[in-house]
C-alpha cells in the first residue's frame, strides 16, 4: 500500500495566505518573552532596546514562527486556532517531524505580518519495520506590511501506517 496518493501529490504547491489584522504590539513580545522565561530588557524595556541599535522593543525570534495571531482563524475542537492543512490520512499516525527556521530581521510591534504556507514536497519512505511513512514538508514565510521578509519555518509533518510492512 502506498501513502503517496495522486491527491496527495496534487498538495504538492499548495498555498494558504494569512494576513493579521493589526500590527503585532509590544505586549505580544513582552508577554511571550515571559511565557517562555526569557527576561531580555529587549522585549520590555525600549530605552534598552535603542541603546542596542533598534528603533524599539521587539519579541523573542520565534514568536513570529509559534504564534497565530496572524491567522484569525476560529478555534479547532482540539483548541487550536493555527494554520493546519487538515490533511487526515486513515490507518496512519501523525507525528511532527520537526521545524527549521530562518530569521532574518526582529520584529517590530508596528509590523503587520503576512504569512504564506505552501506545501513544498511530499514523499514516502519505509520505516526500519517495513511500515510506510509518508513526508509532508511545507514552508511558511513571513513577512510585513512592506513586503520585507522576516523569518522562514520549513515544517515536517509525517504520517506512519499503523501496519507493518503495509
Amino acid at each position: 500500500m502506498t501513502l503517496l496518493t495522486d491527491d496527495i501529490r496534487a498538495l504538492v504547491g499548495r498555498t494558504k495566505v494569512y494576513t493579521a489584522p493589526e500590527e503585532f504590539g509590544a505586549a505580544a513580545g513582552r508577554y511571550f518573552g515571559i511565557a517562555i522565561g526569557d527576561h531580555n530588557p529587549l522585549y520590555s524595556d525600549p530605552g534598552y532596546a535603542r541603546a542596542q541599535g533598534l528603533s524599539g522593543v521587539t519579541a523573542p525570534p520565534t514568536l513570529i514562527c509559534e504564534t497565530n495571531q496572524y491567522a484569525n482563524l476560529p478555534l479547532t475542537p482540539d483548541g487550536d486556532a493555527g494554520h493546519n492543512w487538515g490533511i487526515e490520512i486513515p490507518g496512519t499516525r501523525k507525528v511532527r517531524g520537526g521545524n527549521s527556521y530562518t530569521f532574518h530581521r526582529r520584529i517590530r510591534p508596528d509590523d503587520v505580518i503576512t504569512a504564506t504556507w505552501e506545501i513544498a514536497d511530499a514523499t514516502e519512505k519505509t520505516t526500519r519495520s517495513g511500515s510506510a511513512m509518508l513526508i509532508i514538508t511545507s514552508r511558511a514565510t513571513y513577512a510585513n506590511q512592506h513586503d520585507e521578509v522576516l523569518a522562514e519555518n520549513e515544517e515536517t509533518i509525517i504520517f506512519v501506517s499503523l501496519g507493518a510492512g503495509s
